[in-house]
């Protein structure tokens, strides 16, 4: 009876058990702009690479973000070995700070078939990166609406063909995309005047606050545009009291978030390792921040 009753008791705990939902871990990326001064030329890259990404692995961040794509290489190594740097640390290659501006000429004309022919290499050293997104982090600000159209239209163009190849491109804003052109709101001039299926936006939450911007009412006006976040503070992340970082993870699925980045503006006084440990830790254990936003 005893030995029944031992029997009754492990196989209710076993469903119990299968019951439960497994935990999954969370994603965070990192962009490697924070640590330009360990590994922002090629020689800091060799040298530094290894202690970096295995440090970032340990504290929990699970992809990377680029800042240094030139030459068709990455921080001075080609695409193959970039990928498998990262890797070895247990690291996945997410997404890449990358752009090329256009010329005054090309900005005159309207005709930027040279810059976007650039893009065929770029795409394809992004896609043996491993890459999934392509981001321009920033672009000349215009002074007329005509112009800040030509931008677009090219946006649209090369996010036509990243999505061809199987990568998705956005653009990254600044304080400055929050003012205006002629009456027009910037930012939401890219919004509106941008395709949907070919270019979203990657919010920098940080420098939308101080633009006088409010990520969520973006949200709200803009539902499902915003597929990437740089989550970013004055300093570590959720110290600093200004960015509202539970509501806007509260309407991650308005904004159609599937990957977020932190971003470190400034170590002031703490070095590198002990501000990306303590971001890290505030995300991995704030409840509002769930496992995945992967659609």
């Amino acid at each position: 009876m005893r030995k029944l009753l031992l029997l009754a008791a492990a196989l209710f705990m076993a469903a119990v058990s299968c019951s439960q939902p497994v935990p999954v871990k969370k994603e965070i990326g990192v962009q490697l702009y924070n640590y330009r001064k360990l590994i922002g030329t090629p020689e800091d890259y060799a040298q530094n690479h290894v202690e970096v990404f295995q440090a970032l692995s340990g504290m929990g961040y699970t992809g990377v973000e680029a800042a240094w794509y030139k030459d068709r290489t990455f921080y001075g190594v080609s695409p193959e070995q970039f990928k498998a740097d990262l890797e070895a640390a247990g690291l996945q290659p997410v997404s890449s700070h990358t752009t090329r501006n256009l010329s005054e000429s090309e900005l005159a004309s309207g005709d930027f078939s040279e810059s976007l022919a650039w893009w065929d290499d770029a795409i394809a050293d992004h896609l043996a990166a491993g890459m999934r997104y392509i981001v321009a982090p920033s672009f000349k600000i215009p002074e007329t609406l005509k112009d800040l159209q030509t931008w677009c239209d090219y946006f649209n163009a090369v996010g036509e063909k990243c999505r061809q190849a199987g990568l998705s491109f956005g653009y990254h804003n600044h304080s400055r995309e929050f003012q205006e052109i002629e009456g027009e709101v910037i930012e939401d001039y890219m919004i509106t005047h941008t395709d949907p299926e070919k270019v979203f936006f990657q919010m920098d939450v940080y420098w939308a606050v101080m633009g006088q911007a409010a990520p969520v009412e973006y949200f709200q006006k803009y539902p499902g545009r915003f597929h990437m976040l740089h989550i970013k503070d004055r300093q570590e992340i959720g110290q600093s009291g200004m960015v509202g970082f539970d509501a806007i993870f509260s309407n991650a699925d308005l904004a159609g978030l599937e990957y977020y980045i932190v971003e470190i503006e400034r170590f002031k006084g703490s070095d590198w390792n002990t501000v990306s440990r303590v971001s890290a830790d505030y995300l991995l254990n704030a409840s509002f921040v769930r496992a995945s936003y992967a659609r």
